[in-house]
């Protein structure tokens, strides 16, 4: 929808023409007409944000548009992603039927009441959703909306678990989703609006909208549609002067002056600027607000007063209880107050009611008398808590009024409490560093306050600001020692999560293993397991990571704490199969599957899950999708979402291993929105990314995800992408290139454990070992694999292993080299791994071209059919091209008399394209000739209907081949 500018209807219904805006408003209402949009409004307190981003939405409803709205404030009650649900709760008319909303919306249901007829049904659990749940469910549902337009106001206010919502939402709109955003970047965190995380996707129309003040045409304007033939140039040079060009004051005062309009009833000739001058109207906004104020009876003054006091809106009987007035006289008061435009109806049915803006209210409260304010905060105080749901955050702020820090700090504790169990956590934590930030709170609170704060730090997105706080609480000689232990684990999980910084995440967890002791034999335990767990992750020897968990096992063998002991024992079983431990599997079947304790049953399904990992990296893929039914069975029974999508990420990275690519990039792209700013998980998706383009032949697009996992991955994960950097390196032949990125990473990998999860990087680096001429080299590494996986239970080590004797062998020894090619291939079929099993095939058939070339064309000519089911490209392109040179006609790729349509091979060419490759990388990767390539991508542009190679990707869209 494109909706045009009309300069009739830009008129206010208080009397102020819409001026000064124009292009800024022509920008807004482009970017709804081109969804997926995102628009941010910029400007100071008062420079009229808010009145843009109405008259641009009054003319999208006008013209038969969806709009839905939201507001942040600056004081709020806990309740989770306040703003968006707001806007939310106005989309009712615009839903389908349920039948058509994605079910996983139904999480939404406990925070939109009033659209739970419209949601689909939930099931039964007390589980708060999960963040990525979240974002996915909103998503889902404002695309069901259709074209629609989201307005939140006031940004700079937002907690931050809004601002996440809002930051995952924008990275990934809806297609037909226009986002506007208003802010003040003065009063925002420091950096992006939406945080450093911040990028436009590509197909995202990103406008930014910074406001100035109005020049001083613009007033005279507005002077003149106000006050008529009393706006003389003086009186509008004056309002310039005063308001510096601020749209709010200009507006304030003119409101002051609307009696001096020449039509206006009862009016008297006079000089509005010497009237201005005898009222003693100063040049600030607070002023302004007060001479309107002095028409206004003294009960509408007290419910002005009140509503200053509360600072937010309220409903008409808080207003009148505050002022102390009967409901009669609160009611005329009321009306009188909304009649002077001091106050404003707001809400969703406006029933609620506040000062116009902040800075009026901020004018309204310095003007009470310090003795009458204080009464009305000990009012505040009584009449919130005789509330149904009193709002404690609102409550607290009144007892920081009266100087009262005991109670503030209570009831900020309190509310704290309250914003994590409903899964606020955006809240919790504003609260909980308001809490460390004030010098009067006593060391009890602190630890307590600290403590909360470490435990749900992983959910905030400015996790800078809670380890800095956390350090300093820890650097403070009066915290109780285990206090200290406690806080630790959930700093070294910000830096084990979040930084990647695993030296310091040992450092903390091993002096939180020092400070709880005995006295907490729990979190001591679950401390170990972190600790045993990092040196997996980090490949360190067996004896550094089973010592850990032997110790975490000691630790919480006497006590009887049941959840602990689950804990240790899914992590053990864990770092069994990892380490390929022959007697974990009937440990693992033993696992129970059912218990009677809910916490306990969650650790057992979280092992079931880690296992499943475990077992699909040391080469026991049959185990894993059993494993992960288990797992993911629990974990519905629990209402445990977060492992339900751990699971989803091992079956991804199993199907990957499997052969079962043809939806594997879209499931991946979906997982990675479902697990934003996660880097393990963004790790292990850009590692399944970067093998699938790497075997596509689309090599640019590969190295730009390896190049992604290598800034988060862990030594094992690190040492997959070095092996398929080094594939590209050898297919492009840059053996040197490949030697060093290989060699470089076998460096890092020299202990028993690593051997056995990243066995793929051997082959890889033997070959370039051979490729550039280090023979020894080659050899030393083979060995080096054999010995690290000697008496290990690892199926795909020992296939890895095959390869590299056959590779060492191929020169000198065909024969040998045929048979170590084809134990290999025959453990990979066994492990149910079809594309080393096809590339282990390969180089079995290359060892017969010498003595038997019609053999070897038959069984390249096999492999090469596997290579295409799978959709291998390049190496099937490959094979062709060996067969060519056999003098064998391969398998077509195609046929003649495709028309307007791509022909397999041209679509092979147009992938490769759309990463950015030239016509060299495309010859070299599909074996083509440079004139031949040069011939399919003129004819793919004829096709798609473009002329610049650049716009292939968008034109090439879904189509297939």
């Amino acid at each position: 929808m494109t909706v045009g500018l009309d300069s009739a209807a830009f008129a206010w219904s208080g009397g102020f023409d819409f001026v000064g805006r124009r292009r800024e408003a022509g920008l807004l209402l482009d970017a709804a007409g081109h969804s997926p949009a995102l628009v941010l409004v910029d400007g100071e307190a008062g420079v009229g944000k808010s009145r843009l981003v109405g008259e641009a939405t009054a003319q999208i409803t006008e013209h038969g548009g969806r709009v839905a709205t939201g507001y942040c404030h600056p004081l709020r009650e806990p309740f989770p992603y306040g703003p968006v649900i707001d806007a939310l709760r106005q989309i009712g008319g615009w839903l389908p039927p349920v039948a058509e909303i994605p079910p996983w919306t139904d999480l939404l249901r406990p925070l939109l009441p009033e659209l739970a007829d419209q949601l689909p049904p939930t099931a039964d659990t007390s589980a708060a959703p999960q963040r990525h749940e979240v974002v996915r469910a909103v998503r889902a549902l404002l695309q069901a909306c259709g074209t629609l337009t989201v307005v939140v106001e006031d940004l700079h206010w937002a907690d931050e678990a809004t601002r996440e919502l809002l930051l995952l939402l924008a990275m990934d709109l809806p297609p037909r989703l226009t986002l506007v955003l208003t802010y003040r970047r003065e009063n925002a965190a420091a950096g992006p609006v939406l945080g450093p995380a911040f990028r436009r996707m590509p197909r995202t129309r990103l406008v930014e909208i910074h406001l100035e003040p109005l020049a001083e045409k613009d007033v005279d304007d507005l002077a003149a549609a106000v006050l008529g033939p009393a706006a003389s140039p003086a009186l509008s040079r004056a309002l310039f002067e005063r308001s510096a060009g601020l749209p709010l004051v200009v507006e304030e005062d003119l409101l002051t002056l609307s009696p001096f309009r020449t039509d206006h009833p009862g009016s008297v000739a006079a000089d509005p600027v010497a009237a201005l001058d005898r009222a003693a109207v100063p040049r600030g906004l607070s002023e302004a607000v007060a001479a309107r104020m002095k028409n206004l009876t003294a009960p509408a003054v007290a419910i002005v007063e009140a509503a200053a006091v509360l600072a937010v809106a309220v409903e008409e009987s808080l207003l009148t209880q505050l002022a102390g007035l009967d409901p009669a006289e609160g009611s005329d008061a009321l009306v009188a107050a909304l009649h002077a435009q001091v106050l404003r109806e707001s809400g969703p049915m406006a029933l609620m009611y506040g000062l116009r803006h902040t800075l009026a209210q901020q004018a309204v409260y310095q003007s009470i008398p310090g003795p009458r304010r204080r009464r009305l905060h000990e009012r505040a105080i009584t009449a919130l808590r005789d509330l149904s749901h009193p709002p404690l955050v609102q409550i607290a702020r009144h007892h920081r009024a009266l100087g009262d820090h005991d109670g503030w700090q209570s009831l900020t504790q309190q509310a704290a409490d309250q914003a994590i169990a409903v899964g606020d956590h955006g809240t919790a934590a504003s609260l909980l560093h308001a809490l460390l930030d004030e010098k009067s709170t006593g060391d009890d609170l602190r630890a307590r306050t600290a403590l909360a704060l470490s435990r749900i730090a992983l959910f905030n997105v400015d996790y800078t600001a809670s380890m800095a706080q956390l350090r300093q609480i820890l650097a403070d000689p009066r915290l109780p020692t285990v206090a200290k232990g406690e806080i630790r684990v959930g700093l070294a999980a910000l830096f084990y999560n979040q930084v990647n910084d695993l030296t310091v995440a040992r450092e903390q967890l091993e002096q939180a293993v020092v400070e709880l002791g005995e006295h907490r034999p729990g979190p001591a335990g679950e401390a170990l397991c972190s600790l045993a767990l990092l040196a997996y992750d980090c490949g360190r020897p067996d004896k550094d990571i089973l010592g850990w968990i032997d110790r975490a096992e000691r630790m919480v063998e006497h006590g009887d704490d049941a959840v602990a002991k689950a804990w240790v024992h899914a992590d053990k079983l864990f770092l069994l199969a990892g380490l390929g431990e022959r007697e974990v599997w009937p440990m693992v079947d033993q696992l129970p599957r059912d218990d009677e304790d809910a916490a306990v049953l969650r650790e057992n399904a979280r092992g079931l899950c880690n296992i499943a990992d475990a077992a699909l990296y040391v080469g026991h893929d049959p185990r894993v999708p059993g494993l992960l039914d288990d797992s993911q069975a629990l974990a519905d029974r629990l209402g445990h979402t977060t492992m339900v999508g751990w699971c989803r990420l091992h079956r991804l990275r199993h199907a990957w291993f499997a052969g079962l690519w043809a939806d594997l990039e879209a499931k991946a792209t979906a997982l990675a929105a479902d697990f934003p700013d996660d880097h393990l998980v963004e790790a292990e998706i850009s590692l399944t990314l970067g093998d699938l383009f790497t075997a596509r032949g689309q090599w640019m697009k590969a190295l730009e995800h390896y190049g992604d996992t290598a800034t988060k991955a862990f030594a094992v994960v690190a040492a997959q992408v070095a092996a398929g950097i080094g594939r590209i390196h050898l297919a492009q032949g840059h053996a040197e290139d490949a030697w060093t990125v290989t060699s470089n990473a076998m460096d890092e990998l020299r202990s028993n454990s690593a051997w056995i999860r990243a066995a793929v990087l051997v082959p890889v680096t033997v070959m370039a070992a051979l490729t550039t001429g280090r023979a020894e080299e080659a050899a030393q590494l083979a060995a080096e694999l054999e010995h690290g996986i000697a008496d290990r239970d690892a199926p795909a080590a020992i296939a890895y292993l095959h390869l590299c004797r056959g590779l060492l062998a191929r020169d000198s020894h065909p024969d040998t080299a045929r048979e170590q090619f084809l134990r290999a291939e025959a453990a990979f079929r066994t492990i149910g791994r079809p594309y080393p099993t096809a590339i282990s095939a390969e180089l079995a058939a290359s060892t017969l071209i010498p003595a038997q070339p019609e053999e070897a064309a038959r069984a390249l000519t096999e492999t090469a059919e596997n290579y295409t089911r799978l959709g291998a490209v390049f190496d099937a392109s490959r094979v062709r091209q060996t067969l060519r040179d056999l003098g064998q006609t391969p398998p077509s790729v195609g046929r003649r008399g495709y028309g307007d349509q791509l022909s397999p091979r041209e679509h092979e060419v147009a992938q490769l394209l759309a990463t950015g490759a030239s016509n060299r990388d495309i010859a070299r990767s599909l074996f083509l000739s440079p004139r031949t390539a040069e011939h399919h991508v003129a004819s793919i542009l004829r096709k798609l209907g473009v002329t610049d190679r650049t716009a292939v990707r968008d034109a090439l869209g879904d189509r297939e081949p």
